[in-house]
Order: structure tokens, then sequence, then C-alpha cells
């Protein structure tokens, strides 16, 4: 029907080119932004979900931040460690020398006062090594980091995911027998009484025994933050591989793919120009009325 009030031909293609062109902007949005969803228009339930990816992702992320820093926290601890075990091992050499029977007093005298000065350095060790500014062992006569209490590491981005590492009760062993066996310990930096751990052979011979025991209890306290780095070394390795696996599950939903995408603009972008060319054949419509007039 010929009519000059309603031209069909040219609502119908008016309206394909108002959806054409939402289209087109969509893809061009997508394009331009490199996401496949921008709004929660585009993919509702994609959206929900890939928030929830992306806040469990920066938690694992932050997490293998915190299992470095713990790492890193022990490693010096365990390196404090490595040198009281090179300094109890040299008093265990001073007092296997000051035991046999040909050194003299004059000789016994010169290992006892090397003995003390490794003494002291012991105790500056277990008070002074610190990490982060904060004491690890021991600080004004109060328990330092890991003689305190448990430390508990946040090893995942859930509340659940958390590692205790206890060595409380290894380092009170520690410190009771280094008390037991080296008079100096306790004086630190600090310049204490001269000791008579070595000062005969007797005495010597018998903190022989003693120093090694030292060593057993050094080696415990080693073992145990040895263990404790290990399990966040393999901590970390896992976060790695979850925050990889669901950084890619997030992409297959909110990534474009630009060769679809750009295909598809492409076909709206024709779509676009035929529509506006029918449009302008569909005004013509109306001149049909006109001639038949004439």
């Amino acid at each position: 029907m010929l009519s000059l009030h309603t031209n069909y031909a040219s609502l119908s293609t008016q309206n394909a080119l108002g959806a054409t062109q939402k289209t087109l902007t969509t893809s061009m949005s997508r394009l331009g932004t490199g996401f496949r969803i921008n709004s929660a228009m585009d993919d509702a339930a994609g959206l929900q979900i890939a928030t929830r990816m992306n806040a469990q992702s920066r938690g694992m992320a932050v997490a293998m931040r915190n299992t470095q820093n713990g790492i890193s926290m022990m490693q010096t601890a365990e390196g404090a460690f490595k040198e009281m075990t090179n300094i109890i091992t040299r008093m265990k050499d001073l007092a296997t020398e000051a035991a046999n029977g040909s050194a003299t007093q004059e000789d016994r005298d010169a290992l006892q006062s090397e003995f003390d000065q490794l003494g002291e350095e012991l105790g500056n060790i277990m008070t002074n090594s610190s990490f982060a500014g904060e004491a690890l062992f021991s600080k004004d006569g109060t328990a330092g980091k890991l003689g305190a209490a448990a430390v508990t590491f946040q090893i995942g981005a859930t509340t659940a995911e958390t590692m205790d590492v206890d060595v409380t009760d290894a380092l009170g062993d520690l410190g009771t027998d280094l008390d037991a066996v080296v008079a100096s310990y306790t004086a630190g930096v600090t310049a204490g009484t001269p000791g008579t751990e070595i000062a005969t052979a007797a005495a010597a011979n018998t903190a022989i025994d003693d120093l090694a025991d030292v060593l057993d209890s050094i080696g415990a306290v080693r073992a145990q933050l040895g263990a404790s780095s290990n399990r966040l070394e393999s901590v970390y390795n896992n976060l790695g591989n979850q925050r990889t696996q669901t950084d890619a599950s997030k992409g297959r939903i909110m990534d474009v793919d630009y060769a679809a995408e750009t295909a598809n603009m492409t076909k709206n972008q024709m779509l676009m120009q035929a529509s506006t060319s029918m449009l302008k054949q569909s005004s013509s419509m109306s001149q049909l009325v006109m001639s038949l007039m004439q």
C-alpha cells in the first residue's frame, strides 16, 4: 500500500540501522578497551565470576609476596644460627686444645680469653639479630618475634590459608644450654667477668661434651627453620600455578577475541552502509504517491 503517512520501508530500515549501530558501537568499544565485558550489561554473570576470580588472583599475588618475606625472615634467622654454629665449633676446638695435658696454664688462660669473647658474641647474635627492624630472638630481656610465640604467615587468599612456624621450645632449650655452658653468653656486647669453662684440663674436658649438646640444640632450631622455609617455597610455587590458571580463566571471560570482534565490526560497518543506502532509497516511496496524482 502506498501511503504518505506511513513509510513502512523507512521505519523498518531505521529500526535495523539503530540495532546495527548499537552492535557496531559495542564492537568498537570492545576493540578499544580490549575487554569483552565493559559493563554488567555485556554479561552480568560473566562479570560477577570474573570479579571473584580477580579478587582471588590478587589475594594470591599478595600471599606469594608473604611467602617470600617469610622465607627471607627465616633465612636471616638461619644465617645467625649458622654463624653461631661456627662459633660453637671454634669453642669446642678451644676446649679440646685446653683439655690436652701438654697445654700450660698460660695456654689455657689465653684459650679461655678467646672462649669468653666468643661467648659474648653469641649473646650479641641472640640479642641483636633482627628482621625489618624487629628482634628475632630476644631484646632487652624479652623474647623476640620467633622466641615469643608461633609466627603465623598468611599463605593464601582466604582466611583458612595460614601457616604457623613455632620454634619457641627449640629456642628456649638453646638459651638454657648456652646459659649453662658459656658464662660470658649473658654479657652480650658488654664485657663480662672472665669464665672458667676451659681454665683447667678437667673443666675443658667436660666442656667438650656440653658444647656438642649446644651444637645439637642449634641444629634443631636450624632444621625447623629450614623445613618451614622449604614448605613456604612449595607454597609459593603452588600459588604461582593457581594464579596463572585463575588469570587464564578470567581472561577467557573478560578479554575480547580480536579476530572474531574485528570480523563483527567489519560486518556491522557494511550493514550500516547498506542500511543508510536503503534508508535513502525508502524516501523515494512517497514520491510515487505524488506521481499518481499528476
